[in-house]
């Protein structure tokens, strides 16, 4: 059967349905909420970085007149709760504390959360609150992480996190003869995601029910992490965050202070409220963007790319919510381009500085090492950027095709979004401008990038998973949605209701999506990855389709007329010659149940949780010009263009404001941003004096081109959350290298103060070096392996022989898995079992020494090498995971 579609919503500029309240003042935020008998939190923070703590006198706080408890790390590890990362795993090799114990690893960090009546008596509590420390040195920059001593006791060194292959010899040996070869080093500074609403929780315990509402990006998410991480899996849970100030990774589910939180309110027995200032926002909340990447690029003398090798390093502070060597950078640097060999080393490091949390595009130094070091070769070869970019794109006519890390393309198009763009921008005619301009004393410059971006990513990762929509078509002839998808102001509750509308031939305004609680609609992670439009909109297609279906059968049943004939426009159905409304043939379905067909349920309802492809892929390409003041060294960006293929558009007004606010954060990381620290450990950046947003004055009106390349997800979306965040940064960096290159190389290391170009333009130091700068890179010091294993002497084989429980520690988080081994001299036979399936193996014994190999597929084809040695019932060792590294394995006998 084939239902006529009756559109012609999807691809309107309708206006958004949140911005009637938000617009007004009317939104529901966390410090909205107020329960009966609410008190307030404010934390005790460390004023060190780093040190033990000595004492702790809480005696005078709690004494104060409104303030009901003083709780400390005593009273909230009673609960026994554990962080978790947004994988549901622990955040490292050892648990993280939710208030300090006997030890400070950053300023900021909580020690002792105040309970009081109001926030007034809480802050002022919180300063009567005695700390005494024995302060040690701190470790704050990449660099000192590399040669300092473990900043915690349970870590064998800095190191949080290994992937890579340290050397490669057949790629050294073709960089080594490459025609030309380019060495440079990319480094991006700290950056607080400075959401314009900060965290906040409000925690009642009524009954049998806990209900959190939290500013998040997922209450289903947040409920099931909850349930995990309090271990109380029985406990019901209920989470709501109806409206959300901005979220960029920050608040993907709870960190110390919102656990804290929410142990203290199941201890006490009261309804409690923290909500995040912005000192401590900036102070205490976790950080996002430090690293540095030092890229080898070879080329012919065609300047068609030949190999890479990228060493990485990114500040993960001392509790990063996960510990994070970023393997997407270098999944996707070189994702769109061809290029024949490829390898890379990354390391996250341990400091004395907040935890790294996710920001917008996490991977984004991907692109911007990329794109700045094309330029920076192109100009070196004598070869125009744009044209360097077409001959190593990877275009339509190259695909399907893999990448040199098995990423599997086959509908990307950044050189087609390159030649759109270029259609609307005349190089030409700007080189001419430029050359008169320098003339007289004005500097322009130009800026190309490309990239591509994944998308709505389903079933590779526990949170990761499709989206559930229940559909419903009340009987009053209106529409309701109650979905798992989930707003930070991006209006999910108007483009999903614009499917439905479109899907189900009804008025966009009869179409009501209810999201942000997670009693409603089924699991579902939200705001992550830019996946809703993917994910949610293919879950609200598939489900009007379905009750679509329904509404037309119990049509033609009721006017015994075949179901080809009825169409359905703008919430009427049109049968045969008559006309009927959407509410008589659900009053119907109601409220008539013997008039339906046979064997049907009444009413009209559907649900529909769907899968999408693995990863859905938008493509992209920007320019940007920018005028820099030799004077002064300030930019100016006098024009910016976007094209952008996030495939089908479902509003285009909203894909525009996802583009611009990306872009907003990307000129601020570029010109402006930096969470600076001294080297004690110290924030210099605690107020919006000190670190500085752009302003509306530094955002130009950016101009939109669209190339609209259907994904082969349903209904053809592809996501575009991420975009402008991360090509934003290369495009405008390469436009002021293009300003100055008669001046000098522009240093790759971010941000690009007036000071740090005028370095350029006068020639001389002039900008100071940030407190964080890492020093220059040395290269890193080898991780530290364990030595050899000491293989004894041939055991029996029953020591080795049965089942063993293992845990494999994967830079995902920890893999528990049983091994079966069986041996016969010096063969082994054997299996591991996990959640992702069972696997036969065949290796060696040597002594007490079992070696092995295994070939996975997922997440992409790799071959581990297993190396273990039993000792009496422990069994211990590493995997060597490719290009992800070694991984320790664990276990002991089952």
């Amino acid at each position: 059967m084939t239902l006529q579609a009756e559109g012609a919503v999807i691809g309107k500029r309708l206006p958004r349905k949140e911005d009637a309240r938000l617009l007004t003042g009317r939104g529901t935020f966390v410090d909205d909420v107020v329960f009966p008998g609410m008190l307030h939190v404010a934390f005790v923070r460390s004023s060190i970085a780093r040190g033990r703590i000595r004492s702790l006198d809480v005696s005078v706080a709690r004494d104060l007149p409104g303030v009901l408890a003083v709780l400390t790390a005593a009273d909230i590890d009673r609960f026994n709760a554990r962080l978790l990362t947004f994988f549901f795993t622990p955040p490292a090799e050892f648990p993280f504390p939710l208030l300090a114990r006997d030890r400070v690893a950053h300023v900021g960090e909580p020690i002792a959360m105040v309970v009081a009546k109001d926030r007034y008596v809480a802050e002022d509590a919180a300063g009567l609150v005695t700390v005494e420390y024995d302060e040690e040195d701190a470790v704050v920059t990449i660099a000192e992480a590399m040669r300092a001593s473990p900043i915690h006791a349970a870590a064998e060194s800095n190191v949080g996190a290994v992937i890579g292959v340290e050397l490669d010899e057949d790629l050294e040996a073709t960089l080594a003869s490459a025609p030309y070869l380019l060495t440079r080093t990319v480094r991006h500074q700290r950056i607080a995601q400075s959401p314009m609403e900060t965290r906040g929780v409000v925690a009642n315990k009524q009954g049998d029910e806990l209900l959190v509402h939290i500013s998040c990006q997922s209450p289903h998410l947040v409920a099931r992490y909850l349930s995990m991480a309090l271990g109380q899996p029985h406990l019901s849970i209920r989470v709501i965050a109806k409206d959300v100030g901005g979220a960029f990774g920050f608040k993907n589910h709870p960190w110390r202070e919102e656990m804290s939180v929410i142990l203290g309110c199941m201890l006490l027995g009261r309804p409690l409220k923290w909500i995040e200032d912005r000192w401590e926002n900036l102070v205490a909340g976790c950080n996002a963007r430090e690293q540095e990447i030092t890229v080898r690029i070879g080329f012919d003398r065609d300047g068609k790319l030949l190999a890479s090798h990228s060493d990485y390093s990114l500040n993960c502070g001392a509790f990063p919510q996960v510990t994070d060597a970023n393997v997407a950078v270098h999944m996707f640097m070189w994702a769109a381009y061809k290029v024949p060999q490829a390898g890379f080393y990354s390391r996250a490091w341990y400091s004395n500085t907040p935890g790294l949390g996710a920001y917008r595009g996490p991977w984004g130094m991907e692109s911007l090492a990329r794109e700045t070091l094309l330029d920076v070769a192109a100009r070196e070869l004598g070869i125009d950027p744009i044209e360097l970019r077409r001959r190593n794109l990877i275009t339509k006519a190259d695909q399907p095709c893999t990448t040199v890390f098995g990423v599997q393309l086959d509908d990307i198009t950044p050189a087609e979004c390159l030649e759109k763009l270029l259609e609307k921008f005349d190089v030409a005619v700007f080189r001419e401008e430029q050359a008169a301009s320098r003339k007289t004393g004005r500097y322009l410059g130009l800026g190309i990038a490309a990239y591509i971006e994944p998308t709505g990513a389903a079933g590779a990762m526990a949170p990761m998973t499709g989206e559930l929509v229940q559909l419903r078509i009340e009987p009053t002839g209106t529409v309701t949605a109650l979905m798992s998808t989930h707003s930070q102001g991006h209006g999910t509750q108007s483009t999903m209701a614009q499917v439905i509308a479109d899907q189900l031939g009804v008025p966009y305004e009869d179409v009501q999506v209810f999201e942000g609680d997670s009693s409603r609609g089924g699991f579902g992670p939200g705001a992550a990855g830019s996946r809703q439009g993917v994910i949610g909109g293919g879950a609200c297609r598939r489900a009007a389709a379905l009750l679509k279906d329904k509404v037309v059968r119990v049509a033609a049943h009721i006017f015994n007329v075949p179901v080809e004939s009825i169409t359905i426009q703008n919430g009427t159905l049109h049968i045969g010659g008559e006309t009927k409304s959407l509410r008589q043939i659900a009053e119907i379905a109601y409220g008539e149940p013997s008039r339906l067909p046979p064997g049907m349920e009444s009413g009209l309802e559907a649900q529909y949780r769907y899968d999408p492809p693995p990863v859905t892929y938008t493509s992209a390409a920007h320019a940007c010009v920018v005028e820099v003041d030799v004077d002064t060294g300030f930019v100016k960006i006098r024009r910016w263009l976007s094209c952008e293929d996030c495939g089908n558009i479902i509003n285009p007004a909203v894909v525009e404001g996802q583009i611009a606010g990306g872009l907003a954060q990307a000129i601020g990381a570029v010109l402006l941003e930096e969470a600076a620290y001294d080297a004690l450990g110290n924030p210099l950046a605690v107020t919006f004096k000190d670190y500085l947003l752009p302003s509306i004055s530094d955002i130009p009106d950016f101009e939109y081109l669209h190339a609209c390349t259907p994904s082969q997800s349903e209904g053809g979306f592809r996501g575009v959350g991420e975009g402008g965040a991360i090509i934003g940064p290369p495009t405008l960096v390469n436009a002021i290298a293009d300003a100055l290159a008669p001046f000098g190389e522009v240093p790759l290391d971010l941000p690009l103060t007036p000071s740090k170009l005028l370095s350029v333009i006068e020639g001389r130091p002039i900008a100071k070096p940030a407190e964080t700068s890492a020093a220059p890179a040395a290269p890193a010091p080898a991780v530290v392996e364990a030595p050899p294993p000491q293989v004894a002497a041939p055991p029996s084989a029953l020591l080795i022989d049965g089942s063993w429980n293992m845990v494999l520690a994967t830079p995902m988080g920890p893999q528990p898995m049983v091994g079966r081994f069986e041996t016969n001299g010096t063969v082994l036979k054997g299996s591991l079992a996990s959640d992702q399936g069972s696997q036969d193996f065949e290796g060696t014994v040597t002594g007490n020494l079992l070696k092995w190999e295994m070939k996975v597929t997922k997440p992409m084809p790799l071959t581990l090498k297993y190396e273990l040695l039993v000792e009496g019932d422990k069994i211990s060792g590493k995997a060597k995971l490719g290009i992800f590294g070694t991984a320790k394995v664990t276990g002991q006998r089952a």
